[in-house]
């Protein structure tokens, strides 16, 4: 699926607000090892189905009613385990602008986002947003399959309190189709790219700029260390995962912060999402050469990094 620029226009919605984790559980993005076992028969029809409903059971009674502009699914990459190793599953985001109201009820639709989804019993990612706030942000998951979804307000005119609302669901790891079939399938799946394929040097370019903004140790290579191709329905990715030192949470906050203003200095739209430890996952994404990053941390300290990008010969379709 082609990143599109409507998927950078709900992601920025985000970054206009406070940084606070968006629990969605974008891209892997928290992985939950509760969650793991239970999900590794789903594939990409079943995630995109369950996002669908999640999204529907907030906003199909809202008043006034919006107009959805949707954006994916897309792509999120390869899940960034915690136990220092690549994991095998993918993730998708899924993500609509709510259009066609006015700017000064987008806090209404949210807050209407809010309660839907309370009343099916999800949980919240965090304590329920403050809602004296203009521009509020909500964010919860489901129960037991673990979907993180969030409810933004972006923010249109400060100074009137206009705002555009949108939903994000992100969808727990699934197996890529035909991943159970044989050894061969998995070795196709996980396989080196070619030498001459320019998104090797892509993929190690933006890794190395977020190396050099994090400012922290390289843990020592790793078997999943590496430059490696990725396919899935939708294309031919190549992927570059890599793990951090131990850090303490105040060291991996400060970590990320950094990671976060060179992102946004590069023009890459940044996102979070709450994670099982206590500093919040970062999810990044370069529109111009449709590269995901992602930097997690792990309840052991680690801060899992990758790097996700579109192979030269990939064939990606619009959505």
């Amino acid at each position: 699926m082609k990143l599109r620029t409507t998927m950078v226009t709900v992601a920025l919605l985000a970054v206009a607000l406070a940084t606070t984790a968006c629990g969605s559980e974008q891209g892997g993005q928290g992985k939950h090892d509760k969650a793991t076992s239970k999900q590794v028969t789903m594939d990409e029809e079943q995630a995109t189905k369950r996002a669908e409903e999640i999204i529907h059971q907030a906003v199909d009674g809202m008043s006034p009613k919006p107009t959805l502009k949707r954006s994916g699914p897309v792509p999120v990459g390869p899940c960034v385990a915690d136990d220092h190793g690549s994991d095998d599953r993918l993730q998708l985001s899924l993500s609509y602008d709510l259009t066609g109201v006015p700017g000064s009820a987008a806090k209404k639709l949210v807050r209407q986002a809010r309660d839907a989804w309370v009343k099916q019993g999800y949980k919240f990612q965090d304590s329920d947003e403050d809602w004296s706030k203009p521009f509020p942000t909500v964010n919860m998951r489901t129960e037991p399959d673990d979907f993180w979804m969030d409810a933004v307000t972006g923010v249109v005119d400060r100074a009137k309190g206009e705002g555009l609302a949108s939903i994000g669901v992100t969808s727990p790891c699934f197996a890529p189709a035909g991943e159970s079939a044989s050894e061969a399938d998995s070795a196709a799946l996980h396989s080196a790219p070619a030498a001459d394929d320019p998104g090797v040097r892509r993929a190690l370019d933006h890794s190395s700029r977020i190396y050099d903004a994090l400012r922290v140790r390289h843990a020592t290579r790793g078997e999943g260390d590496g430059v490696r191709t990725v396919q899935d329905a939708d294309g031919t990715w190549l992927h570059h995962d890599w793990s951090t030192d131990p850090l303490t949470a105040e060291e991996a906050a400060d970590a990320i912060g950094r990671a976060q203003a060179y992102l946004e200095s590069a023009n890459w739209t940044v996102r979070h999402a709450a994670t099982d430890a206590s500093v919040p996952a970062l999810f990044a994404l370069h529109e111009e050469d449709r590269t995901v990053a992602q930097l997690v941390p792990s309840t052991e300290g680690t801060l899992r990094v990758a790097v996700t990008t579109p192979a030269a010969q990939a064939t990606v379709t619009d959505i």
